[in-house]
């Protein structure tokens, strides 16, 4: 995942690998009149919540710059790519929110102000230059069959050529993991009134009702090393591992596993979450099961036990998602110490 732009000037890792001729596509999509014209026509709304209020108004605005892209999916990307991480570098050198090689940035990256040298640590940069980017590549690929924006997605990460020699998404298990991830990821991001039941959520609710009594412990995640303690998130990944679905370790990361229903829409099984602020899921801190009538359960802190709490006992209530098999699959995967594995550094939570 570290690659995806190295093919730009000189190819790289597993694409290298193959002997596949890597070529650069010179030119960068222009934006001119077409972002008032997508804004004009309206588009697909982030959810509330789902993106670091700095960066949301970015990334609805530059969401719509092309057909083939859309807010939620450039959201996921760069979760994806960086959990939201402006300072993100990667083991082969990919800088910024959106994970660019220097060689490829120095073509690709823009600064829409026009007031300076384009910067790929500043989100304000990243993000246009990301979304324009990804269009100049859907640009590229146009002419090939199959779906659009997957194609796009297949060209971010191994390049046009690829994907026009295969007719496609090329059969390459990195890039259709990236692909299927962004897409089913995308759907967490993406406002709706619509959210259906979650099959797995009686299961989890059995699960952490067999824990009442337990005792807190940070850093719990059911262990006999640990005496079988939790902590918040501890105890909801285990709770929906019962149930055959993995979750990351941490609560913020938890957060994205899913669609998120409004708190009038809050069913039995959804996870809740509580933030420090209001508008940044980064800041989220504990995690606790919706069990109906306002009340959840939870692992509250050092020297509590798992019990039922209302919602709003913690006093900052931040939303709520219901989880997917699919949305959790579609999670990056974490390294050790919860950084995203394409090089982002820890996300917080």
């Amino acid at each position: 995942m570290t690659l995806r732009r190295a093919w730009a000037l000189f190819g790289g890792g597993s694409m290298a690998a193959t002997g596949i001729l890597l070529f650069l596509v010179i030119g960068t999509y222009s934006a001119s009149g077409s972002l008032d014209q997508a804004q004009a026509q309206g588009a697909v709304q982030l959810a509330p919540g789902t993106v670091p209020a700095s960066y949301a108004p970015l990334i609805q605005k530059w969401g719509t710059l092309c057909p083939e892209l859309t807010p939620p999916l450039l959201a996921a990307q760069m979760y994806q790519e960086s959990g939201f991480n402006p300072k993100a570098v990667s083991p082969v050198g990919a800088q910024g929110m959106a994970q660019f090689m220097p060689a490829t940035w120095a073509i690709y990256g823009i600064d829409p102000t026009h007031t300076h040298a384009p910067d790929v640590w500043n989100p304000a940069d990243a993000i246009p230059s990301a979304a324009s980017y990804d269009c100049q590549l859907a640009k590229d690929t146009k002419s090939v069959p199959g779906n659009h924006t997957a194609n796009m997605l297949a060209a971010y990460n191994a390049g046009p050529y690829a994907v026009i020699k295969a007719g496609g998404v090329p059969p390459y298990k990195e890039t259709q993991n990236y692909v299927s991830s962004i897409t089913k990821l995308a759907q967490s991001f993406t406002g709706t009134t619509v959210i259906s039941f979650s099959a797995q959520a009686a299961g989890a609710i059995y699960y952490a009702q067999q824990k009442l009594g337990t005792p807190y412990l940070w850093g719990g995640e059911g262990l006999a090393s640990q005496g079988y303690r939790f902590d918040c998130s501890g105890l909801t990944q285990q709770a929906f591992a019962s149930v055959g679905i993995t979750l990351p370790r941490v609560a913020a990361d938890q957060w994205y596993a899913g669609p998120h229903p409004s708190r009038s829409q809050l069913q039995p099984g959804d996870l809740v979450f509580f933030s420090h602020d209001p508008h940044d899921p980064t800041q989220i801190h504990h995690v606790g099961i919706y069990v109906g009538g306002g009340m959840m359960i939870n692992a509250p802190h050092t020297g509590a036990v798992i019990r039922y709490d209302s919602l709003d006992s913690e006093g900052d209530y931040f939303g709520a998602t219901r989880v997917t098999a699919d949305g959790a699959k579609a999670l990056p995967v974490l390294q050790p110490g919860n950084g995203i594995a394409n090089g982002g550094a820890p996300v917080s939570g």
